[in-house]
Protein backbone atom coordinates (compact mmCIF):
# COMPACT_ATOMS: atom_id res chain seq x y z
CA UNK A 1 0.00 0.00 0.00
CA UNK A 2 1.12 3.61 -1.00
CA UNK A 3 1.82 6.48 1.47
CA UNK A 4 -0.50 8.42 0.45
CA UNK A 5 -3.49 5.49 0.73
CA UNK A 6 -2.35 4.53 3.68
CA UNK A 7 -2.38 8.32 5.17
CA UNK A 8 -5.42 10.14 2.61
CA UNK A 9 -7.33 11.01 6.04
CA UNK A 10 -4.52 12.26 7.64
CA UNK A 11 -3.69 14.24 4.57
CA UNK A 12 -7.59 15.78 3.74
CA UNK A 13 -7.54 17.35 7.22
CA UNK A 14 -4.20 18.75 7.12
CA UNK A 15 -5.04 20.10 3.52
CA UNK A 16 -8.60 21.40 5.11
CA UNK A 17 -7.16 22.90 7.92
CA UNK A 18 -4.50 24.68 5.53
CA UNK A 19 -7.14 25.76 3.41
CA UNK A 20 -9.24 27.31 6.53
CA UNK A 21 -5.86 28.64 7.87
CA UNK A 22 -5.52 31.06 4.70
CA UNK A 23 -9.22 32.06 4.39
CA UNK A 24 -9.10 33.23 7.90
CA UNK A 25 -5.66 35.07 7.04
CA UNK A 26 -7.46 36.84 4.57
CA UNK A 27 -10.34 37.79 6.21
CA UNK A 28 -8.36 38.90 8.77
CA UNK A 29 -5.91 41.00 6.37
CA UNK A 30 -8.88 42.57 4.59
CA UNK A 31 -10.79 43.74 7.87
CA UNK A 32 -7.48 45.13 9.19
CA UNK A 33 -6.82 46.89 6.10
CA UNK A 34 -10.24 48.88 5.96
CA UNK A 35 -10.75 52.24 7.67
CA UNK A 36 -13.38 53.20 10.17
CA UNK A 37 -13.86 56.72 11.25
CA UNK A 38 -15.77 54.85 14.44
CA UNK A 39 -12.88 52.43 15.51
CA UNK A 40 -11.22 53.27 18.44
CA UNK A 41 -8.29 51.69 17.65
CA UNK A 42 -5.21 53.18 18.60
CA UNK A 43 -2.51 53.34 15.71
CA UNK A 44 0.03 55.50 15.52
CA UNK A 45 -0.67 57.60 13.31
CA UNK A 46 -4.87 57.76 14.09
CA UNK A 47 -3.63 57.99 17.86
CA UNK A 48 -1.05 61.29 17.08
CA UNK A 49 -3.93 62.34 15.23
CA UNK A 50 -6.09 62.49 17.83
CA UNK A 51 -4.31 63.96 20.31
CA UNK A 52 -3.33 66.49 17.89
CA UNK A 53 -7.27 67.43 17.27
CA UNK A 54 -7.69 67.08 21.68
CA UNK A 55 -4.92 69.69 21.89
CA UNK A 56 -6.43 72.40 19.04
CA UNK A 57 -9.87 71.81 20.88
CA UNK A 58 -8.39 72.41 24.58
CA UNK A 59 -6.34 75.32 23.01
CA UNK A 60 -9.25 77.08 21.79
CA UNK A 61 -11.25 76.42 24.84
CA UNK A 62 -12.17 79.34 26.82
CA UNK A 63 -13.68 77.61 29.90
CA UNK A 64 -14.10 74.30 31.32
CA UNK A 65 -15.09 72.38 34.59
CA UNK A 66 -13.06 68.87 34.66
CA UNK A 67 -12.74 66.30 37.44
CA UNK A 68 -9.48 65.27 37.73
CA UNK A 69 -8.37 61.71 39.51
CA UNK A 70 -5.94 62.50 42.78
CA UNK A 71 -4.66 59.65 45.32
CA UNK A 72 -7.20 60.89 47.26
CA UNK A 73 -10.07 60.46 45.10
CA UNK A 74 -11.51 62.72 42.22
CA UNK A 75 -11.37 67.01 42.37
CA UNK A 76 -13.35 69.18 40.04
CA UNK A 77 -10.46 71.86 38.58
CA UNK A 78 -12.37 74.84 36.64
CA UNK A 79 -10.59 77.31 34.17
CA UNK A 80 -11.22 80.50 32.78
CA UNK A 81 -9.58 81.99 29.82
CA UNK A 82 -9.62 85.60 28.20
CA UNK A 83 -8.49 88.56 27.86
CA UNK A 84 -8.35 90.92 31.17
CA UNK A 85 -10.40 93.87 30.79
CA UNK A 86 -9.76 95.19 34.27
CA UNK A 87 -8.08 94.26 37.85
CA UNK A 88 -9.74 95.71 40.97
CA UNK A 89 -8.66 94.77 44.27
CA UNK A 90 -9.14 91.09 44.37
CA UNK A 91 -11.68 90.87 41.16
CA UNK A 92 -10.47 90.32 37.27
CA UNK A 93 -12.88 91.18 34.88
CA UNK A 94 -11.94 88.79 31.25
CA UNK A 95 -13.20 88.70 28.21
CA UNK A 96 -13.89 85.20 26.70
CA UNK A 97 -14.19 84.54 23.03
CA UNK A 98 -12.06 85.71 20.11
CA UNK A 99 -10.05 89.28 19.10
CA UNK A 100 -13.25 89.76 16.82
CA UNK A 101 -16.18 88.96 19.01
CA UNK A 102 -16.94 88.25 22.82
CA UNK A 103 -18.56 85.66 24.05
CA UNK A 104 -19.11 86.70 27.60
CA UNK A 105 -17.54 89.02 30.55
CA UNK A 106 -16.68 87.14 33.80
CA UNK A 107 -15.82 88.69 36.85
CA UNK A 108 -13.82 86.36 39.30
CA UNK A 109 -12.53 87.02 42.70
CA UNK A 110 -8.89 85.95 43.29
CA UNK A 111 -8.45 84.78 46.96
CA UNK A 112 -5.06 86.40 48.42
CA UNK A 113 -2.71 83.68 48.21
CA UNK A 114 -3.61 82.89 44.54
CA UNK A 115 0.01 82.10 42.29
CA UNK A 116 0.11 84.84 39.57
CA UNK A 117 2.55 84.68 36.74
CA UNK A 118 2.77 87.73 34.11
CA UNK A 119 4.81 86.63 31.52
CA UNK A 120 6.53 83.72 32.97
CA UNK A 121 7.18 85.58 35.83
CA UNK A 122 6.17 85.11 39.77
CA UNK A 123 4.01 88.30 39.86
CA UNK A 124 1.43 89.90 41.70
CA UNK A 125 -2.55 90.33 40.64
CA UNK A 126 -2.11 94.07 41.01
CA UNK A 127 0.43 94.00 38.04
CA UNK A 128 -2.30 92.19 35.72
CA UNK A 129 -2.86 94.94 32.99
CA UNK A 130 -6.03 95.49 30.78
CA UNK A 131 -5.62 93.91 27.45
CA UNK A 132 -3.23 90.69 28.26
CA UNK A 133 -4.01 87.32 27.79
CA UNK A 134 -4.80 85.51 31.38
CA UNK A 135 -5.93 82.02 32.44
CA UNK A 136 -7.98 81.25 35.75
CA UNK A 137 -7.13 77.97 37.29
CA UNK A 138 -9.15 77.13 40.29
CA UNK A 139 -8.39 73.71 42.06
CA UNK A 140 -10.22 73.33 45.88
CA UNK A 141 -6.35 73.78 47.39
CA UNK A 142 -4.96 76.72 44.94
CA UNK A 143 -5.77 78.90 42.48
CA UNK A 144 -3.13 80.24 39.53
CA UNK A 145 -3.70 82.93 37.62
CA UNK A 146 -1.19 83.07 33.96
CA UNK A 147 -1.36 85.84 32.18
CA UNK A 148 0.88 87.22 28.63
CA UNK A 149 1.01 90.41 27.18
CA UNK A 150 0.04 89.19 23.68
CA UNK A 151 2.46 89.51 20.97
Amino acid sequence: MSFIRKHSKLLVVAGSCAALGAGASAIASAGAATSNSGSTAKTGRNHTGQVRAGRRVAARAGQGNLIVATKTGFVPVTFERGTVRSVSGQQLTLAEGTKKATYKTVTLTIPTNARVRDNRQKSTLAAVTDGQRATVVQTPKATFVIARTPR
